[in-house]
This record gives C-alpha cells, structure tokens and sequence, in this order.
C-alpha cells in the first residue's frame, strides 16, 4: 500500500522501528530518544504542503505474533492519509424508479447517474462552493475533507484531520467532518465528530467555534446543519460520531437534539428524535424538514417556522419504517429543490417526495447514498455521497436554498 504524507511543519517517521537496510539484514531494536542512530528524517525544513510517498510492504512473523511491518509517527501536525482512485466519469450506475408521472419533470426520462470517484471509506455531507465552482465533501472515517473538480474531475485533499486531532482517534470509527455547508457570506462551515462541534472556516484559514456545548454541557456530534437566509443555523446532533454512540461514557447530554444557533447562543429546539440527521428547510422557509435515524422509526417530520426561528410542533411528512429493503438503513441526507420536492436518503434509495407528501419516485446508485446536494453552475447537478463513491446526475429542477441561488446569479 502507497500513502502519502503532507507535511504541515516537522515531521519524523520510523520504518519497523529502524532503519532501512539490504534485503535479508535484520535491523537493530528500537532505540528512543532524539538522537535514535534507527530515526528517518523525511525533512528538516519541510514546507507546509510539502507531499512525501511511504511504501509499506507486506508483513514479517506468523499470524500469532505481533506485525513486524509498520510505521511509527511522531508529529503534532502530520497529516497521514491513503489517496483515492479518481476515475474519469461513467455512466451506466444505478437506476431511477418512476412512481408517478410527475417525476418526469423532476428527472427527465432518460437521465442516468454518473459515477464520478471513487475508494474512499465512507463519503457524507457534500456542499457545492460556487466561488472556484467545485464540490466539498466530507469522509467521516478517514477524517478528510475532499474536493471535486468538474475542471479536471481529479479529487485532491482539501482538508485532513478535519474532525478530530486527539492522540485517541484511533478509538473512534467516524472521527471526521460530517455536514458541511456555506453560510450567507460564503464561509464553510463544518459539523465536527470527534472535536464535538460546529466550527466555520474563516477566509484566512482560522477556524472560529460556532457551537460545542448547550447548557454548559458538550454536545454529542453534530452531524449535519443547514443555514436559514438571515444566516441563522440550525444543526442535528446525534452521538453517532462517538465510539461507543449512546454508551459511550463521555456524551454528557441525556437527549438528541436539533439547535438553532443564533448571535453566539445555541437554542435547543427538539428533541423529540432519538437520531436526528438530514436536515433542510422548504424553499420559502416556512418549514424545517429533519430526518430520523432511528431503526424502529425512520421518519422525516416536518415544522413549522416561528419569525423568531424557533419551531412549533412536528408532523410527521414521510415514513419509511416498514420499507422491506435495506433493513439496517434509516433516514440520512435531506435536500429540497426550487419546487419545494423533498430528496431523502433513506432505505431503497433517494426518495423524490412532494411538497404534499406524496412519493414520486426513488434514484438508486449502487452504492446506499447517505447525503446529496447541489451543484454547477446552473444548480441542476445532483451530487450524491454514496458509499465509497461520488456519483451525480443532471436534473431538470435546481435546489432550494441561499448557496444555490448565489451559484445561478
């Protein structure tokens, strides 16, 4: 296996605890200390950005004992991760299901999903930036945050440790950034797993904490947010993103749930879900669509908008609970297009929903699509976060929201 190293300030690696020496010699033990005779100096001046290739080859010893093959890191501000394939596009994958005639001018016959890249671990929360025209999105397990170029459709690393820095990381199974999005002034904003929190990007790289804590208490991990047209943020908050979920003995909130966060206070808005995910408001900002990731009850609700930000009772806008495909797939990713139709990533696929609620049809990419959003210049493209790919297919509606109309001006 090939890796690549970026290397932010210093860094130091050790190859099996020693040096490298001619095939058949054995090496010397592992000696600590900076002046260690068996240390591997990548760079003493290393340049931030500055990209290194480590190979590792197979492993020494008998399945009982111990690997004699790895490698031992030693940086503060090292970023280590494996590069994915970047195919050129194919056509061809998945398939639409058509469950009532309207969904025709929705998805015009004939559109097909496209898979764009491919190999990662598991991809989420993608957000067009109209500014440079290309596609963010997160993988939670790798800790990354890529980019998708529609210029040269190559995917390169816009972010690593983009979740969680802690020595412990190793302990977590989704460390990474989860939901991204674009607040009114263009800004990335990012749900953090492992750090616990919502963070925005400022312009210059400086990262500026939005929420981590409610009632002086750590939230679980949010997991994905959407901005409302005043620049008023609202954000799930499910402990998925925890090592051990809902037992792990560091969640210090006894609920899930859905915030607004507004002029440097974090508002508790429900929590009436045990899993809140996907979440995205109706184009003219009456309603606030949120999902459920919750095996025994896989619902969208949907409430109404108080002037004040705040919701009113919920209702209950799709349920999917006795799907019978995809049993252990609950509700994930929700986007709204320019109509008002609601894109649900749930069991069997993305829903294509009414704003009446009524079922138009399903897209089916091979792989389970967790979130989607979109994209292009026109903001007709489709991007879909499915698996370990990034697909997207052409549309004849554009999505809803502040992002999408800055992208068509």
């Amino acid at each position: 296996a090939v890796f690549e190293v970026v290397v932010d300030d210093y860094a130091e690696v050790w190859v099996n605890g020693e040096l490298p020496r001619p095939l058949g010699q054995a090496g010397g033990p592992l000696v600590k200390g900076f002046n260690a005779p068996n240390r591997v100096i990548l760079s003493r001046h290393a340049k931030p950005g500055e990209r290194f290739e480590i190979a590792v080859f197979a492993m020494n010893g008998p399945v009982s004992s111990p690997p004699g093959n790895f490698l031992w890191i030693r940086s503060a501000t090292l970023d280590f991760y494996r590069p994915v394939d970047a195919p050129v596009a194919v056509a061809g994958g998945g398939r639409v299901v058509r469950l009532d005639p309207a969904l025709d001018a929705i998805v015009a016959p004939g559109a097909g999903i496209e898979k764009l890249a491919g190999g990662f671990q598991f991809t989420e929360g993608p957000v067009w930036v109209p500014e440079g025209g290309y596609l963010l999105f997160s993988d939670p397990n790798a800790n990354t945050i890529w980019r998708w170029a529609p210029a040269d459709g190559q995917v390169s690393v816009f972010r690593t440790k983009s979740g969680y820095a802690g020595l412990d990381v190793g302990e977590y199974h989704q460390p990474g950034s989860n939901g991204l999005a674009l607040d009114p002034m263009g800004r990335l904003t990012i749900d953090q797993h492992g750090e616990r929190r919502v963070v925005r990007m400022e312009r210059t790289g400086a990262i500026t904490v939005l929420a981590d804590r409610y009632e002086g208490k750590r939230l679980n991990s949010p997991n994905d947010l959407v901005y409302r047209s005043d620049g008023a943020l609202y954000v799930t908050d499910p402990p998925f993103g925890l090592p051990k979920a809902f037992d792990d003995p560091r969640k210090e909130l006894a609920f899930s749930g859905v915030y607004l966060v507004k002029d440097g206070a974090v508002t508790l808005l429900t929590k009436e879900l045990s899993g809140p995910n996907g979440i995205a408001f109706s184009p003219d900002e009456r309603y606030l669509y949120v999902g459920n990731w919750d095996l025994s009850r896989k619902v969208v609700m949907r409430y109404p908008v108080r002037p004040d930000g705040t919701i009113g009772p919920g209702t209950v806008f799709l349920d999917l609970t006795r799907h019978p495909t995809d049993r252990d797939v609950a509700i994930d990713g929700i986007k709204v297009d320019e109509r008002g139709d609601v894109f649900v990533s749930g069991p069997g696929g993305i829903w294509i929903v009414s704003p009446a609620g009524k079922v138009l049809g399903r897209l089916e990419p091979p792989e389970h699509d967790a979130n989607l959003a979109w994209g292009d210049a026109d903001g007709r493209t489709l991007f879909l976060t499915a698996s370990t790919g990034l697909y997207r297919i052409r549309l004849e509606v554009a999505g809803a929201g502040r992002a999408m109309a800055t992208a068509q001006r």
